[in-house]
């Protein structure tokens, strides 16, 4: 009977501590860094049965996977290479943001340099639940065949075949056509407002296209609280579309879209109120 294998999960925000929960429900150990986390972290690791070690105590794992905002995935991986590169196991780094394959490369590189096996990762889907088949971890490189032995505790891994980004070309192409709808469905109803067709668009929506009004009614709402994180993930999905084409330019659009409902969450123009009421969601 095969040893079940240690984990790292860096770090519990939703969807770490999601993948966590599902790891620790199957009898895995996950350890995870609180350092300099929020308290509402220390309570997801906390429910999710993760326990919080030191960052030394991080390389002892047989696979350590990063889950944070884009934004700071290559920055984990600099500040974590001095301890892995000084630790005598070397677990297999598993980068899982939604970052670009230029970015992927370069986290890649830095790792590699640590004696670290590499695996590139995509998850789609939202945080995963007991009994749900929506979240898949997508994973691409030589290693990759080694993380699919998580299948046997709780997650959902599917090995692709090409390039070590492959995972990460996935992931941009899906999240831009999700986030990016989402961003479109977002400005047009914005503008709908501003000029005074709110109500005649959603009659319209609801007598033509009701699919794509249920479709904004669930995403729009649940975005708001996201949208920070999003930022730096359609900045990254413009960067895979690459400079030379001009519907880069629509992504970076969607994630100054993003950083604007971000701030209004803060308080803002009321945006956030404008499409709540424009949904019937206030």
């Amino acid at each position: 009977m095969s040893t079940s294998p240690l984990v790292a999960v860096i770090a519990p925000g939703n969807m770490g501590a999601g993948v966590g929960h599902r790891l620790t429900e199957n009898k895995v150990t996950v350890l995870t860094s609180l350092a300099g986390r929020s308290e509402e972290s220390v309570k997801r690791a906390r429910k999710a049965a993760m326990q919080p070690v030191e960052e030394r105590a991080l390389a002892e794992a047989d696979f350590l996977l990063s889950i944070v905002p884009p934004g700071k995935a290559l920055s984990l991986a600099i500040g974590l290479a001095p301890v892995l590169a000084a630790a005598n196991r070397k677990p297999i780094y598993v980068e899982c943001n939604a970052v670009s394959p230029p970015t992927m490369q370069k986290i890649a590189d830095v790792i590699v340099k640590t004696g670290c096996p590499f695996v590139a990762a995509g998850i789609i889907g939202p945080p995963p639940k007991p009994g749900s088949s929506n979240t898949k971890i997508y994973t691409s490189g030589p290693a990759a065949k080694e993380v699919a032995r998580l299948n046997d505790y709780g997650l959902i891994v599917r090995v692709l075949d090409g390039p070590l980004t492959a995972a990460s070309a996935l992931k941009m192409s899906y999240a831009g056509i999700t986030k990016g709808f989402t961003a479109l469905g977002t400005a047009m109803m914005l503008a709908a407002s501003r000029g005074g067709s709110a109500e005649a668009l959603k009659a319209e929506l609801a007598e033509s296209r009701p699919d794509l009004l249920r479709y904004l009614s669930n995403q729009v709402p649940s975005m708001y609280s996201k949208a920070y994180r999003w930022v730096a993930e359609l900045d990254e999905i413009a960067a895979f579309v690459g400079e030379e084409f001009p519907e880069r330019d629509m992504l970076q659009a969607a994630a100054r879209l993003y950083d604007r409902i971000a701030e209004d969450l803060d308080g803002g123009k009321d945006e956030i109120g404008v499409l709540d009421r424009f949904l019937g969601k206030s």
